[in-house]
């Protein structure tokens, strides 16, 4: 982004209009700068700012709408640069405070968020002069803004909107790894803002359940709303009816079968949707994490849910509780490219490295997890990414070091799921471009749109040998 309105700046009043509105704007470049500048991820950046007395005052909605303005600036990365840069002539100095973040959150309101250019230009004004740093570059705000307002729109029509989102080097991998064709549906449904599922406690409640909040009943027994408010706030939540967790995730505790009165260890288990649903499935759980706070959230998750689990601190690298499991989850930390929809500033923290970083990581627990499969048991292995790295490839090594398990291939009927979705080894590979189907339990049917889209997951089921 550079430097130099080429349009003159013309002056803005301040004012109490310009003033209204303000605080969640104020919070929305706080986000953004807290990824782009400070490299840490959208939710503990959002987390953190709810510690401020400002921030916690703000009302719901308030909150809600910072975080959207900044999950679409890391979302539109690439165009709103674009058309930021055609404004100006120079890059920003480096001593340009939040100007830049300013720039980009203004530039989403307008461009892609449809709000009104007026109101946007006069708090982004305010907001640069309550900048320090920002304070002298005020005019150009205001100069560069107004061009974005009038042009920004036609600017836009002329590039290829998901080849400048998308991060180079991710871009090349998808192209390599599934073809350009395949990646630009990748592209396109993961810069798609997500929308909630959430698996119930109890399935026979699932059709009432799913009435009463307005969603879609699925094939695969999760729920789908299509649009949220504040989910402490939403039916059946403070009673432990449900949790949030993608319909992709909850295939993995499927994957595991019949698991009434069986043990099974849930590694890397925080915040807990799995280790829930392994409960739910009548297994008697030991839920393993290395993060003490994501493991906080795991035992508050779990007391709401009247549900009960072993919670153990520990490394699932190296934990050995000296016993082995019927079955063993390892829901194995990864790059999350496959949860892009709901995690875009995935888009803007990850880098190339980072794939290698990973593999090594889901290697060294997979070696462990092995130890921990009894003869005739179950290792369950996922992760939300589309790099084969971390699905595919780490699975055919795992198999070629461990000649004590084989593959136990996955089928469509018996964890719900849509055909498609099972490649030819007979493990899960979801994209973010795949559909779901509504459950026939629930009419009228909903709509296609509704329906689009799913976390990028990859699941293989494998059995120790007896």
């Amino acid at each position: 982004m550079r430097q130099g309105a080429r349009a003159s700046p013309r002056k803005v009043a301040g004012g109490d209009g310009a003033r209204q509105g303000l605080p969640a704007r104020v919070l929305a470049v706080r986000l953004v700068a807290g990824v782009l500048s400070d490299a840490r991820p959208l939710d503990h950046v959002l987390e953190t700012s709810l510690a401020r007395p400002e921030v916690g005052a703000m009302a719901p909605r308030d909150r809600a709408l910072a975080r959207r303005v900044a999950a679409t600036v890391l979302r539109h990365l690439g165009q709103l640069d674009h058309v930021l840069e055609g404004f100006m002539r120079r890059e920003l100095p480096a001593d340009s405070g939040r100007l830049r973040p300013i720039l980009l959150t203004s530039a989403a309101q307008m461009l892609l968020l449809g709000m009104p250019p007026h109101a946007v230009v006069n708090l982004a004004v305010e907001l640069a002069r309550r900048d320090r740093p920002a304070r002298r570059f005020a005019k150009l705000t205001n100069a560069v803004l107004r061009r974005v307002a009038a042009q920004g729109r036609a600017r836009l029509a002329q590039v290829d909107a998901v080849r400048l989102d998308v991060p180079a080097w991710l871009w090349q991998r998808w192209s390599g790894t599934y073809g350009e064709a395949q990646a630009r549906r990748i592209a396109a449904a993961s810069l798609a803002e997500a929308a909630l599922d959430i698996t119930v406690k109890s399935p026979a409640a699932a059709p009432a359940l799913a009435e009463r909040l307005g969603g879609v009943l699925l094939k695969t027994g999760s729920i789908r709303l299509p649009a949220h408010g504040r989910i402490q706030e939403m039916a059946g939540f403070t009673e432990g009816a449900w949790w949030v967790e993608d319909q992709a995730a909850a295939l993995v505790v499927r994957a595991a079968g019949d698991l009434t009165a069986k043990s099974v260890a849930d590694l890397c288990a925080a915040p807990g949707g799995k280790t829930a649903g392994l409960a739910v499935a009548g297994a008697r759980v030991v839920a393993v994490d290395i993060n003490c706070k994501r493991l906080l959230r795991l035992r508050e998750n779990m007391s709401r849910l009247s549900l009960a689990a072993e919670v153990v601190h520990a490394d699932a690298t190296t934990w050995s509780p000296e016993r082995t499991f019927d079955a063993v989850v390892l829901d194995a930390p990864c790059t999350g490219t496959g949860t892009l929809r709901r995690h875009p500033d995935i888009l803007r923290l990850r880098r190339l490295e980072d794939v290698e970083r990973m593999a090594r990581l889901q290697q060294a627990m997979l070696g462990n997890a092995a130890r921990l499969v009894r003869p005739g048991g179950l290792l369950i292995y996922s992760t939300c990414s589309l790099e084969p790295e971390e699905g595919e490839q780490q699975i055919a090594g795992f198999l070629a070091r461990e000649p004590n398990f084989e593959r136990a291939a996955l089928t469509a009927g018996e964890i719900r799921a849509e055909p498609q979705w099972i490649n030819a080894a007979g493990d899960v590979r979801t994209f973010p471009f795949h559909s779901v189907s509504q459950s026939a339990q629930q009419r009228p049917a909903a709509d296609p749109a509704v329906l689009a889209g799913l976390d990028g997951f990859f699941i293989a089921r494998l059995r120790r040998r007896a």
